[in-house]
């Protein structure tokens, strides 16, 4: 398992996109793998943010998205950044699931899964996207999306919360 970012496979064709691409991986090692945990195997701070109660899974989510956002800046198609948002949503939703969902986190990585679908759907004669027609609709889907996710957590907690009291 490496101890540091992975490095590029494709060659951006500008330095925006070398950035993009970059911080991409950087991202996703931060969240998914920068801490060894022994035998091998290494998780990140997403699982640990989803220990937080109500807003940790949330705030995860969040900065996941902001890979998706990265993604739509580098031109990849339609089809891939739905995957993206797909991996986010199976991590968010499963993780909202006090502690298994915070094992699901750890062995899930989605922003791994996302950073590899990057990767290999990046291409660098495919100019950068315009935010021009596609801000808008991002914003609105990450906004129901975080809702969900906030109110799934909402239900499952409450849901505890009674069979505590019964």
């Amino acid at each position: 398992m490496p101890t540091r970012p992975p490095r590029a496979v494709a060659v951006p064709h500008s330095l925006e996109a070398a950035k993009r691409l970059e911080g991409i991986r950087r991202v996703a090692w931060l969240l998914d793998r920068s801490i060894p945990i022994g035998g091998g195997r290494r998780i990140g701070l997403d699982p640990i943010l989803g220990l937080i109660p109500g807003v940790g899974d949330w705030l995860g989510a969040l900065i996941s998205l902001w890979l998706v956002y990265q993604a739509i800046r580098l031109g990849l198609p339609l089809s891939v950044l739905g995957r993206m948002g797909a991996n986010i949503a199976i991590e968010a939703t499963l993780g909202a699931v006090p502690l298994l969902g915070d094992l699901f986190d750890a062995a899930w990585q989605a922003n791994y899964r996302n950073l590899r679908l990057v990767e290999r759907h990046y291409d660098p004669r495919r100019e950068l996207r315009s935010l021009r027609g596609i801000l808008v609709p991002f914003v609105v889907a990450v906004f129901l999306f975080l809702v969900a996710v906030a109110a799934l957590a909402f239900f499952i907690l409450r849901l505890f919360w009674t069979l505590l009291e019964a």
